[in-house]
Order: structure tokens, then C-alpha cells, then sequence
């Protein structure tokens, strides 16, 4: 079935257009894949990041927070690099190139998705606490893009690398994954001490 991706917000695109058109636009130098390739590029597949904070039980509810959009940034046939924007007080803005474990894993974790029977909207989560980003598919497909929390029923993909005992690549329910992310932030109690 089809993934229902969200626009992006116009500014945060032509913020990439700009970047990807003139070198002098962008602070730091662009990604080897992209100083490399010939031809056109494209960015494609926008997905709203957003990052989870606060799994841990005694922190409080956990919360989320838009903190940008991603764009994968396409050459022909694959993608090369990925474009992220943030949201300054003057609007979107470019913020910078890159390329790395993660471009290949979302575009494996989007595959997976497209396979899947039930229609998502596509966003990625970055748990911070765990140095984990997933592809997190809202079953709200017709959602604002910017806001919202993991629906026990929406599905997480953890993206490679994953923290270990956490499987990349395979779907779980935010209802399944999200004990097992807290368990692994709870310490454990020291030797000798009670329980």
C-alpha cells in the first residue's frame, strides 16, 4: 500500500533547492557522493524528524518535538546524500548534508513500508537517549505532520545501526517497543543491594 508522505513546508524545500544550487549557499563543504556525482539531483521523500524525549518511566510522559525535515537527495535511480532542514525563528533553513548508515536504512525501512498493508504517513523519530532513529509509521495518515505522538498501534522500524538488542529493520508496535527502549535506559540495580 502506498505511503502517504506528508509535504514538506515549501520554504524547508526551496531552502534545499538553494543548497543543492549554489555551492556558496552552504557553509560546510557538500558530502563526497555529492561533490562526485554527475548529472542532476533531486531532493525527494521529505519526512518530518521529529525526537522522542523523556521514555524513561521516572521523567514524565514522553513528548515529542518536530526538530526538522529530512530530504533524500536522488541521482538517477538512487539516492546519494540527504538534506536536512531545521526551523530557526526566521522560518525554515537549510542546515546541512550528509550521508552515511542511515540513508540506505531509510530507503530499506521505505521499501519495507511500501510492502506493508496498512496505509502509514512516514516520519522519522530520533530517540536521543538510546542514539536511535527509526522510521515511525503513523497510521494517522491524513495528520498534521509537525505534531503528534506515537499511537500504540503506530509502527516503529529501527534504522542501522541500532542500539544492540534491538533489531534493525524489523517493524514493531510502538506498544511493544517502547518497554523495551525504557528497559534498556532503566539501570540496573547494583549488586547487593535490594531490589
Amino acid at each position: 500500500m502506498p505511503l502517504h508522505v506528508p509535504p514538506a513546508p515549501a520554504p524547508a524545500l526551496r531552502s534545499v533547492l538553494a543548497a543543492l544550487g549554489s555551492p556558496t549557499a552552504v557553509r560546510e563543504d557538500r558530502t563526497p557522493a555529492l561533490r562526485s556525482v554527475q548529472g542532476p539531483v533531486s531532493p525527494e521523500s521529505p519526512l518530518p524528524v521529529h525526537v522522542l524525549d523523556r521514555i524513561v518511566p521516572s521523567a514524565g510522559r514522553p513528548c515529542t518535538r518536530l526538530t526538522g525535515w529530512r530530504f533524500l537527495i536522488r541521482s538517477g535511480e538512487r539516492s546519494v546524500a540527504a538534506a536536512e532542514t531545521t526551523l530557526t525563528a526566521d522560518g525554515w533553513t537549510f542546515s546541512h548534508f550528509f550521508e552515511g548508515p542511515y540513508l540506505t536504512s531509510t530507503e530499506r525501512a521505505l521499501r519495507q513500508a511500501e510492502s506493508m498493508i496498512t496505509a502509514f504517513q512516514p516520519r522519522l523519530l530520533s530517540i536521543p537517549e538510546l542514539y536511535m532513529l527509526t522510521l515511525w509509521l503513523h497510521g494517522d495518515t491524513d495528520a498534521d505532520a509537525s505534531t503528534g505522538m506515537p499511537l500504540p498501534t503506530d509502527v516503529l522500524v529501527p534504522l542501522a545501526p541500532a542500539p544492540p538488542g534491538i533489531a534493525a529493520h524489523r517493524p514493531h508496535r510502538v506498544a511493544d517497543l517502547l518497554p523495551v527502549m525504557t528497559l534498556r535506559l532503566t539501570p540496573a540495580p547494583l549488586l547487593g543491594s535490594p531490589a
